[in-house]
């Protein structure tokens, strides 16, 4: 039985279950993924890290959680979401748990490597709640799911008010709580996926691993990847790089500089589920094609060298003019988000969870890689924004690649059934 026949079954109440109570979820992992955004400064601190140990220390859960994806995603085509999500997050919890009691440095490189299962868990969370929905209300339910994103925010508001007066142990001793709690509750209030329940009761035997990989030798699926290493993996690099940015170039103040880093980073999560709505309503290759214009314009113009080179080179964007440029970006990005993956169950209904997995994984490092290649840059060029320049370069590959590639597409399209593929 096929995906699209399955949701006919399905209840709006069931609907609605898996998709807000799966959002509920990766918004608490996203938190505890991100847990090293606050508690990393206190660490470093006690145990005298140096830059690099502690880069490497907060990176460590962005890199595994996002490598760790692909073999979450596969799980849960094989073993089902329900199980896997729940499995995920006690895992990830009990990581968080040891965490808080660990007091070496190797220790807490190895939690933060049961940490980052907590940023893998989007592509179980992808896997699961798509089935529930047929292909002209995915895009919609897998933005609204995509929106827990906004867990970082959580962490960063609510963990120093635990921080300050407690210690950072008991951040993560309480991170780690909520987190089982919230398997708990996924456990025994959701139901299996469709699909699963299908290939369960029907006792169809489980793909092999070479099938679940197959659709990964398709070139389409790393064309994807791409837009979702800019989309996402961009969309995070700039959230972690602006504080940075701003106060180097236009010495604002840090408390200032954080302050417009976060206003950058909580709407852009939630316009990620009006991005999936959008995506339904008029198509993903519409809000793709509106996303990488606008941010080819957008990052040209940031791409204009500003502060000072050597005393030679005077601020040519204004404060102001980069502020409203790079909320822009971040708009449009979060609307692609959303967009990107809308595509993936509707080109591969049988291997979102691979797919989905792939695509997630590469937007994960692009969160982890880019911070990286934006500061090698300012210190080969000696501008700051040379990371808009790297920005810009690959979104003009990928609307230059996507562009052909729909050409190419089109011209096929009349021997393919209709519906085959996404507006």
């Amino acid at each position: 039985m096929s995906a699209l026949h399955q949701t006919h079954n399905i209840s709006q109440n069931e609907q609605a279950r898996a998709l807000w109570i799966s959002t509920v979820a990766f918004t608490i992992c996203f938190a505890v993924w991100t847990i090293f955004s606050i508690i990393g400064v206190r660490i470093k601190d006690e145990l005298g890290l140096g830059e690099a140990e502690f880069g490497l220390l907060i990176g460590m859960p962005i890199l595994t959680g996002s490598m760790v994806r692909i073999v979450l995603g596969i799980w849960t085509s094989r073993f089902g979401g329900r199980l896997v999500y729940t499995a995920t997050m006690a895992a990830a919890a009990l990581a968080t748990f040891l965490l808080a009691h660990a007091t070496t440095y190797p220790q807490m490189l190895l939690a933060g490597l049961g940490v980052g299962l907590a940023g893998g868990s989007f592509a179980v969370g992808v896997a699961y709640v798509s089935p529930f929905f047929p292909p002209e209300k995915q895009g919609t339910a897998l933005g609204i799911f995509g929106a827990g994103n906004v867990g970082a925010a959580v962490t960063k508001f609510l963990a120093p008010l635990l921080l300050v007066p407690f210690g950072w142990q008991v951040v993560a001793e309480v991170w780690a709580a909520a987190l089982l709690l919230t398997a708990a509750v996924f456990w025994f209030t959701t139901e299996d996926d469709p699909q699963f329940r299908v290939r369960r009761n029907q006792r169809a035997p489980r793909k092999s691993l070479a099938a679940e990989f197959e659709p990964l030798r398709n070139v389409q699926v790393w064309r994807f990847a791409l837009y979702y290493f800019f989309a996402f993996g961009g969309f995070v690099a700039l959230a972690l790089w602006l504080p940075r940015y701003l106060v180097g170039v236009y010495d604002f103040r840090l408390e200032t500089a954080g302050m417009i880093a976060a206003a950058y980073s909580i709407p852009g999560s939630v316009f990620r589920a009006y991005g999936g709505a959008l995506s339904d309503r008029i198509g993903a290759r519409k809000i793709m094609y509106a996303m990488f214009a606008v941010s080819a314009v957008a990052t040209l113009i940031l791409s204009v060298p500003a502060g000072q080179v050597d005393g030679a080179i005077p601020i040519a964007v204004t404060p102001a003019l980069f502020v409203v440029t790079i909320f822009v970006l971040g708009f449009v990005m979060s609307l692609g988000k959303a967009a990107v993956y809308k595509h993936i169950p509707a080109y591969y209904p049988n291997h979102v969870g691979a797919v989905g997995g792939v695509v997630g994984m590469m937007g994960g490092l692009g969160g982890f890689c880019l911070p990286i290649a934006f500061g090698f840059l300012k210190d080969v060029t000696g501008l700051w924004s040379s990371c808009f320049m790297l920005l810009f370069a690959i979104v003009a590959v990928s609307l230059v690649w996507m562009n052909a590639s729909i050409r190419q597409f089109k011209r096929r399209a009349e021997a393919m059934p209709t519906g085959a593929y996404a507006r």
